[in-house]
């Protein structure tokens, strides 16, 4: 059975089924989504696992099923990184029983003739929930919801923390934590939140990332080498870029011949002090490049995200290397 990510994010509780698979590649709403089980099943015993271990001994789990006492608190599995591979032992499962255990199965990107997600489709007794990328509306909503009861969260505020966050619902959460913590008074100042958002401040990757998009060779090289990039924002770094090609496209589009003009209708709105920038890449990306990298950054995106051990960082260099070659093409 599907349930709407939307709906459920409004009422976890609407998920009545002993086993429901998440699945996509939004992760900061799949963590919330655990987070909201968390809180959901505070009094049961959470048990974590991931596929890998499971398919080394599945008897782990079903012991830990089956491991019932009428003095023990009822359990709640978590399982990340699962894939069709652990399709057969669910079956099996279902054979077994659940009993009053709950079962929340966490999953990378599953295209449709993925058998593990034509499985849960089509069941009635087990649920599914897409959590596709988030769109300008919903990250918009997120941050009026989170900073509702602070002064000063009017337009201008909140294009900030959404040019921000890139529409990465994980670097999203992390900055308004990190506004409640500097901003314990409840009231927003711009320029303090200007100082306090880290890509206003640490602009290392934003420099690389331009000098690429505009095609300068010598300098991509040496940013190249004199940048860190943290294996852990692989991701992030990878969806920054994204952003950019896809803000480009959106002013090929509009086809309203002068780029200025194009580039004040684009919403988010660029921030002013990043125009100068944009509008000397928009001149020199066309329509037909700007596609083809976003194909080869989506098919970065789907090795990162599914070969643990692919050596991220070499593939991320060369995606910026291939966008300077592409921009002088």
């Amino acid at each position: 059975m599907i349930f709407k990510s939307y709906l459920v994010e409004n009422n976890i509780k609407i998920l009545d089924k002993k086993l429901v698979l998440f699945y996509g590649e939004n992760i900061g709403l799949k963590n919330d989504f655990k987070n909201n089980l968390l809180k959901v099943f505070k009094n049961d015993e959470i048990i974590r696992l991931n596929q890998e271990e499971i398919i080394k001994n599945k008897n782990k789990l079903f012991n830990e099923i089956n491991n019932i006492s009428l003095f023990e608190k009822k359990k709640t599995f978590l399982i990340e990184n699962v894939n069709d591979k652990i399709l057969e032992i669910l079956i099996e499962l279902d054979i077994t029983g659940i009993t009053d255990n709950k079962i929340y199965l966490f999953s990378d990107i599953l295209d449709k003739r993925s058998k593990l997600r034509a499985f849960f489709e089509k069941s009635k007794k087990y649920g599914v929930v897409a959590c596709y990328p988030d769109n300008e509306i919903s990250i918009r909503k997120i941050i009026q919801e989170k900073l509702k009861e602070f002064k000063g969260l009017n337009q201008q505020t909140i294009n900030l923390i959404v040019e921000n966050c890139n529409l990465n619902r994980v670097k999203l959460n992390n900055e308004i934590e990190k506004i409640k913590a500097c901003f314990q008074n409840k009231i927003l100042e711009e320029e303090k939140l200007i100082n306090l958002l880290d890509a206003r401040i640490n602009s290392d990757f934003d420099m690389l990332k331009n000098a690429a998009f505009a095609g300068d060779l010598e300098k991509t090289n040496k940013l190249l080498s004199d940048t860190i990039m943290e294996d852990e924002k692989n991701v992030f770094y990878l969806n920054s870029i994204n952003q950019t090609l896809n803000r480009l496209i959106q002013v090929c589009d509009m086809n309203v011949g002068d780029i200025e003009i194009a580039i004040n209708q684009l919403r988010p709105p660029i921030f002013w002090k990043d125009k100068p920038i944009f509008k000397d890449q928009a001149k020199i990306w066309r329509k037909e490049k700007i596609k083809k990298m976003l194909d080869e950054t989506h098919k970065l995106e789907i090795s990162i995200k599914s070969n643990a051990l692919v050596k991220k960082n070499i593939l991320l260099k060369k995606i910026i290397v291939d966008l300077c070659f592409a921009a002088n093409s």
